[in-house]
């Protein structure tokens, strides 16, 4: 079911097995610490409750389900439990969306139960782009400056001499992916989380097809966080644009090249028309590291990492840290997305998540572009390219896309801006480094490319982290026996 409280995610504590319907005999999940800022209560149709370690409700559905029915009675609602989450917290549906009033009634009635660890609204979440071999043959690689230009690009073809990130699986939670011949070859099995019908725009329910069947929406369909009606807009294929920049395949002869273009990508769909819901993407975020989800089948290739290029407003909730607690806790690097508002990372989620590489973005003259969030929940800055200021120019991010409005046509590249196009750009350095070090845990993963980053060549006011991303300096350092490039000589600043 997706909410309509505007751009958010989510996440859970630690895997369960409990299956809707049933008793589980699985041991309770973990609670994570309350968030430094809980969330606010806003427009929803479901609530996302975790229940301590040791009560009746992190094991039992009947014990929910008595719950959920007193609740209702005290509020005069109508409630219903919906399903247990793959980290164990449990789906109240409210019985349709809900105004912020009344939900924050029904919240503060389960926070009442002394048994109840957290409470938050199942909110909506979005995609965070702003619309818009050492030596491979593919032709579009020269337009690539955010790969190859000395100034702001990311020196990433040095880095191919020593890793392309082969064997390593990225899990790329989003719209899903079109049909493209420049990522076939570097796909693998992924799934369908979406379990709205209008959301999903492909029937609804859960499934192993994560292609994209587009996002498009009428004027209407959608709202943003205020609940105010948002124009009609077109499909983005955005799944298909970042799986692209994460790991296009090389060498082809054809289009563009992926950051890691020895990985395999692994479509996860959570964004479909108006976005995604959270309680779909804590299941997403526990399947694709290898946990297990009631009624979906496990994940033959867990990912290595993780990119979540989606986001909004709001502090990270309990939920959502729970997620990617565990999946940190199963060895997956999660890459996030710092979001596009110009404003402190802090105030969004997942960005302000602990245990995420956060990311900021730059354009190609390298100062943080003005789209970017900042601050101190940022750990590095990538390439993010801008898109509106000369077009002309080609300075955002050229990946893959489809040309349908709608529905899917036919296969095309595209430049497109914002921290979405960002973070790929990191998700495709940790399988860099995963692939030349298959030891490092996320933690040391992250500190190796914070060690190893560059001064950004031009301005950040509020915080970009530890600088520019550099995968030769990054991957040299950590492979060792090879001295990293010296950093380039930098060229004069392009004008803004």
């Amino acid at each position: 079911m997706a909410s309509a409280l505007g751009v958010t995610l989510l996440g859970g504590a630690a895997v369960a097995n409990a299956i809707a319907g049933q008793e589980s005999s699985s041991a309770a999940p973990s609670v994570p610490a309350a968030p430094k800022a809980a969330p606010a209560a806003g427009q929803s149709d479901a609530l996302i409750v975790g229940y301590k370690p040791k009560a009746p409700g992190a094991r039992s559905d009947t014990a929910v389900r008595q719950d959920t029915k007193a609740v209702a009675a005290q509020a005069e609602e109508k409630l219903s439990f919906d399903r247990r989450l793959g980290t164990g917290a449990v789906l109240v549906d409210l019985g349709g969306e809900q105004p912020a009033k009344d939900v924050a009634e029904v919240m503060d009635q389960f926070r009442a139960d002394p048994d109840v660890a957290f409470v938050v609204p199942d909110r909506t979440v979005r995609a965070a782009a702003v619309a818009s071999p050492s030596n491979p043959n593919d032709p579009r690689l020269g337009e690539q400056w955010d790969l190859t230009e000395a100034r702001a690009g990311m020196n990433v073809p040095d880095a191919w001499r020593t890793s392309t990130g082969r064997g390593v699986t990225i899990a790329v939670l989003d719209t899903g992916s079109a049909p493209h011949s420049d990522l076939a070859a570097n796909t693998v099995a992924g799934y369908d989380f979406i379990t709205d019908a209008f959301t999903a725009k492909d029937g609804g329910g859960r499934d192993n097809d994560a292609s994209d069947p587009g996002d498009a929406s009428k004027a209407g369909d959608c709202k943003d966080a205020l609940g105010r009606p948002l124009p009609a807009a077109r499909s983005s294929w955005h799944g298909t644009h970042v799986a692209g920049t994460v790991a296009a395949v090389a060498d082809n002869g054809k289009g563009v090249v992926g950051v890691a273009h020895g990985a395999k990508v692994q479509p996860v769909r959570v964004l479909g028309r108006c976005g995604g819901s959270t309680s779909d993407i804590v299941d997403a975020i526990t399947w694709a590291s290898g946990g297990a989800v009631a009624g979906v089948p496990a994940n033959g290739t867990p990912a290595q990492v993780i990119n979540m290029s989606l986001g909004g407003g709001g502090a990270c909730d309990p939920a959502t840290q729970g997620a990617i607690d565990s999946a940190v806790q199963r060895g997956t690097t999660v890459v996030v997305a710092a979001g596009n508002e110009n404003s402190d990372a802090a105030s969004s989620s997942p960005a302000s998540c602990n245990n995420v590489i956060t990311v900021a973005a730059t354009n190609r003259a390298g100062d943080k572009a003005g789209y970017s969030n900042f601050g101190n929940a940022v750990d590095i800055s990538a390439p993010g390219g801008v898109t509106n200021r000369n077009p002309a120019a080609l300075d955002g991010i050229l990946s893959t896309l489809n040309s349908g409005a709608d529905a899917p046509a036919a296969e095309t590249f595209a430049f497109y801006e914002g921290t979405s196009m960002a973070a790929p750009h990191i998700a495709g350095l940790a399988a860099l480094l995963k692939a030349a070090m298959p030891a490092l845990t996320p933690a040391e993963l992250e500190r190796a490319m914070k060690d190893n980053a560059r001064p950004l060549p031009g301005t950040c006011a509020g915080g970009c982290g530890s600088g520019l991303a550099d995968a030769a300096r990054t991957v040299a350092n950590v492979a060792g026996g090879a001295t990293p490039p010296e950093d380039p000589a930098s060229p004069p600043a392009e004008d803004e």
